[in-house]
């Protein structure tokens, strides 16, 4: 062997890439990643770099740094396409950023990006973003194990729950879902303590809530219906269906029936029932307004109006606003619900979302994702969302509005207390 190959070496693997739409315009970071990196890095344009991390070369890769400016707003797509691929490959994103937008930064973090360095550099400031992108990941605590489920089989009294309902401005919409996954999270929320909740189908003609459980509609219901002035807890509990014995469900008639054939009373009745025995309470209403519409909306202490990004649905909820005005109705109750609406990328999306409630003088205060395909087959197959798609991004929205509707009513139990 020569003497000269006995001194050659590999050539040193690719730890980082720089990737931006001319490196040249980041000659700080240039320096700052030979300073850290030697010659274990290189630059690419974003479509080289999207090609690059398929290749067996990538398998080293630790982090990318995207440099970008304001001019690199436009391509905004493009480039949380390349921080999402990089995540699902393990690899970490640096921001590298001049006078870029906060909006344009949120979203970059939220798809997955570690680290933001305002360019140009300060001092130190790239070698401490890499230094916490190396640092190892923290042990995961163990997880105690559950504490055993109780069953809500009968009755308990000494409640006084929580009335969540859920009215769809339009058909369609997602009521019934949102109604039958937020009672589903509610009843799973607190693993040491688990809430007691009843969801209550109180739409006498299409109620699906026993289709989207699985759940049989007993003949029961209609006679408790149809007499709830001898109704006693006892009789109000035989009437429920218990669903995996965490949640207790009073489906719709097996027949169908006029929505007139409960009074405000029998509403009131079976409401004050539920209360009485349950820590929440959630009703999938008709979408026809009723009587006794009234005597819910009074009674709850939060009422979701689901709507989706159309016409019909702006039409209905300008009737629905006028009509609770018109009869000196607390509309203010209202919590408008938008469902399907934009992804963070649809910029013309959210304007239409804003332009929709300033319409309408309404506040969105929640807009849920539109979990395609994967949300229809879970209803049809009566299960609930977290049972068969978790990750689905509807079902960690309404897992995120059940955390936040437990903890508002957890706060207010501690400070009456």
């Amino acid at each position: 062997m020569s003497g000269n190959a006995a001194l050659q070496s590999d050539p040193a693997p690719i730890v980082a890439v720089t990737v931006s739409r001319d490196v040249q315009e980041f000659d700080l970071l240039i320096e700052d990643m030979e300073t850290e990196l030697g010659e274990g890095w290189g630059d690419l344009s974003i479509e080289d770099a999207l090609t690059f991390l398929g290749q067996p070369e990538a398998e080293a890769l630790e982090f990318i740094a995207l440099a970008m400016d304001d001019r690199d707003e436009a391509n905004l797509a493009q480039i949380t396409e390349l921080i999402r691929e990089a995540a699902a490959r393990g690899v970490k994103a640096i921001i590298i950023a001049e006078e870029v937008s906060p909006i344009a930064l949120h979203q970059l973090l939220k798809m997955g990006a570690e680290e933001f360095v305002p360019y140009p550099l300060p001092e130190g400031a790239l070698h401490d973003a890499i230094e916490r992108l190396r640092m190892p990941e923290p042990e995961p605590e163990p997880v105690a194990p559950p504490a055993p489920i109780a069953t809500t089989s009968g009755p308990t009294g000494g409640h006084e729950g929580v009335i969540i309902a859920v009215h769809g401005l339009a058909g369609g919409v997602g009521a019934t879902t949102l109604a039958v996954n937020l009672a589903w999270e509610l009843a799973n929320i607190d693993k040491k303590d688990n809430p007691r909740v009843c969801l209550l189908d109180l739409d006498l003609q299409m109620g699906s809530v026993s289709t989207y459980l699985d759940l049989p509609r007993r003949e029961t219901v209609y006679e408790l219906l149809s007499d709830t002035e001898s109704m006693d807890e006892e009789s109000f509990m035989a009437a429920l269906v218990s669903f995996n014995e965490k949640l207790q469900v009073l489906t719709a008639p097996a027949e169908m029936l006029p929505l007139d054939l409960i009074s405000s009373d029998d509403i009131q009745r079976i409401v004050k029932a539920a209360r009485a025995n349950f820590d929440y309470v959630v009703i999938d209403m008709p979408t026809t307004v009723v009587m006794w519409t009234e005597t819910v909306l009074s009674a709850a202490h939060v009422y979701f109006a689901p709507i989706e990004l159309d016409m019909r649905s702006a039409q209905n909820a300008l009737r629905m606003i006028r009509a609770l005005k018109a009869e000196d109705l607390p509309h203010e109750k209202l919590r408008y619900v938008l469902n399907r609406a934009p992804k963070f990328t649809d910029l013309s999306g959210k304007g239409r979302v804003k332009r929709l409630a300033d319409s309408l003088d309404i506040s969105i205060e929640v807009q849920l994702s539109d979990g395609g395909k994967p949300i229809i087959q879970a209803c049809d197959h009566g299960l609930p969302l977290a049972e068969t798609v978790a990750k689905n991004p509807l079902r960690k929205e309404i897992l995120k509005l059940a955390k936040s509707v437990h903890e508002v009513n957890t706060a207010a139990d501690a400070a009456a207390k």
